[in-house]
């Protein structure tokens, strides 16, 4: 038997055999070319046969893991449109007389390493996108059938890695689990594997690669990051035990429908979900949460080639608060910037996006943006129980600001006949330190407080959340993170203000009686971890004194 580790990024346990997986190796040939414009032809064929195909994963993405997630192959399809990267190629074939394969492999690897040499680890990982998205290309001028990896029986996917379009074109049905030699947790395959309920461990290093064989039997821990290749007798039993509990415990879950999210002490709290799109209500009600604790509306912008209309953003919310009856709906404010990049924003490269121009301050110096998604807004707020929640808040003047916008668009509506709410609450998130530590001047401002946990631990512990290299400093229990949001929690009470987390640390078990320690009063998480957060909360007894 031999053990190997890495990072676990969806918790089950899978036994099976070993496939590894394989592409087809395609040679590029440097080739002189007289005809330019047939080359140029054949260039754009096979970017038109690219789009179709991303499209069709799209549609596939859609259905498996909902439309947040399914986001990055739109990205891709935007990609193989980007001006710079067709000049390229174009002027490769023009100047050097080279074939279109040669032409698009040199670019991709020029702008490959562009992406790569960049201190933005998002930029970074756009270095693999376009990769990606030029080995479909070459692919399709080649004529060579992708790889479809097909299998007649279920088995654990071994892979140097893969990419996003690899991994949702894998049939659930015949996975059991798969490993990688490299990636990042907060990569987008380990997202799609999280969402698609697929037991994965990433990062086990390339080593595991040269040592393994198909049909070799091994187990998957996506718990421990632990794989066994060929285990022994006892670890067998062991895991084969520990994967019966785990089935056994999930299935219980579904018996905790209808039940109240309350302590064995009678202490109870919401636990709403986190969406990115309208199709992702479906699961909201499917696992019962009992409302939207953050619908990302981003999710509109990045989809769209232009600014999305009042009407479109209109339709969109309406159509989630129609969907969710009488449970209450938080939509936050657009968070463009850092890490979601939309062309037509025309925003500058920064060196540190994170920290630039982004989310309230896009909004508060492009008032005509803003003002449009909030008459979308507040127009939606007469079907539904609404709440909009602004982001990377760091200052009482901008929250001024923003609440004399929102008076002018509802005396706008009024004096145009429109109806909304008069009910809607006007919410905050808590995700820098600043917002934090005067969260005693910005709650009596607000209706409540919503904890973005993932920035709020980025920009306390100085850590980029996407670069791999310091996932080991990056503590999300750091004393630091957790003394910010008991401080906001307090703060929010002390002026009547309700506070919510729906950032990943809502959705860490380990830390819910911590949460419900601090009285925080609402959870929100990814649909599928609604029922795990209820379990945990109703086995907790607050009335128990914690020994330190």
């Amino acid at each position: 038997m031999r053990i190997y580790t890495g990072k676990g990024v969806y918790g089950a346990i899978a036994i099976g055999k070993i496939s590894i997986f394989s592409r087809q190796q395609i040679a590029i040939t440097k080739l002189h070319i007289e005809d330019i414009d047939a080359e140029k032809a054949r260039v754009q064929a096979a970017k038109e046969k690219s789009i179709a195909q991303l499209q069709e994963i799209y549609e596939k993405a859609l259905k498996d893991v909902g439309e947040a997630n399914a986001q990055i192959f739109e990205i891709h399809m935007m990609m193989l449109e980007d001006d710079d990267y067709n000049d390229s190629i174009s002027d490769m074939i023009e100047s050097k007389h080279v074939n279109a394969e040669y032409a698009v492999s040199v670019t991709a690897e020029n702008f490959s390493e562009m992406f790569a040499s960049m201190d933005d680890s998002y930029m970074q990982a756009r270095a693999a996108d376009v990769k990606d998205i030029s080995n479909r290309i070459i692919r399709n001028l080649s004529m060579d059938a992708e790889s479809e990896n097909a299998m007649s029986d279920k088995m654990i996917i071994c892979a140097d890695d893969l990419s996003p379009s690899e991994t949702i074109l894998l049939d659930k049905d015949k996975v059991y689990a798969f490993v990688t030699a490299y990636g990042s947790s907060n990569s987008h395959t380990a997202i799609l594997a999280r969402n698609m309920n697929i037991p994965a461990v990433i990062g086990v290093g390339e080593a595991f690669l040269n040592k393994i064989k198909n049909g070799i039997t091994a187990i998957v821990d996506g718990y421990t990051g632990e794989i066994f290749v060929d285990p022994d007798n006892e670890t067998l039993e062991r895991l084969e035990k520990k994967q019966a509990e785990d089935i056994q415990k999930k299935k219980l879950l579904l018996d905790l429908k209808g039940k109240e999210n309350i302590t064995l002490d009678g202490t109870k709290i919401n636990i709403y979900a986190n969406i990115g799109g309208v199709d992702d209500v479906k699961s909201v009600l499917e696992n019962d949460a009992g409302g939207i604790g953050l619908f990302r509306s981003e999710f509109l912008y990045l989809e769209n080639s232009s600014y999305p209309t009042e009407e479109e953003q209109f339709n969109a919310y309406k159509k989630v608060l129609e969907s969710m009856g009488n449970k209450k709906v938080i939509i936050r404010t657009l968070d463009i910037g850092a890490d979601k990049q939309v062309d037509y924003f025309e925003l500058d490269k920064e060196q540190n996006p994170a920290l630039g121009y982004r989310a309230i301050r896009i909004c508060l110096t492009r008032p005509e943006i803003f003002k449009t998604q909030l008459r979308a807004l507040y127009r939606a707020s007469a079907y539904g129980k609404l709440g909009i929640m602004f982001p990377m808040i760091t200052s009482v003047s901008e929250l001024i600001q923003i609440k004399e916008i929102c008076d002018i668009v509802k005396t706008e509506l009024s004096a145009d006949g429109i109806a909304y709410s008069e009910d809607v609450e006007l919410g905050i998130m808590i995700e820098t330190p600043a917002a934090a530590i005067i969260s005693d001047r910005l709650a009596p401002m607000v209706d409540f407080f919503s904890v973005g946990t993932n920035d709020l631990t980025q920009y306390t512990l100085a850590c980029d959340r996407q670069n791999s290299k310091i996932e080991s400093f990056c503590d999300t229990h750091h004393e630091a993170i957790l003394r910010l949001i008991e401080m906001s929690a307090q703060n929010a009470h002390k002026n009547g203000v309700w506070i919510g987390i729906c950032g990943e640390l809502a959705a860490d078990t380990t830390l819910t009686e911590t949460f419900l320690r601090m009285e925080i009063d609402e959870v929100s998480v990814s649909p599928g971890f609604v029922l795990k957060v209820r379990d945990k909360v109703r086995s907790i007894d607050l009335s128990k004194k914690i020994n330190n």
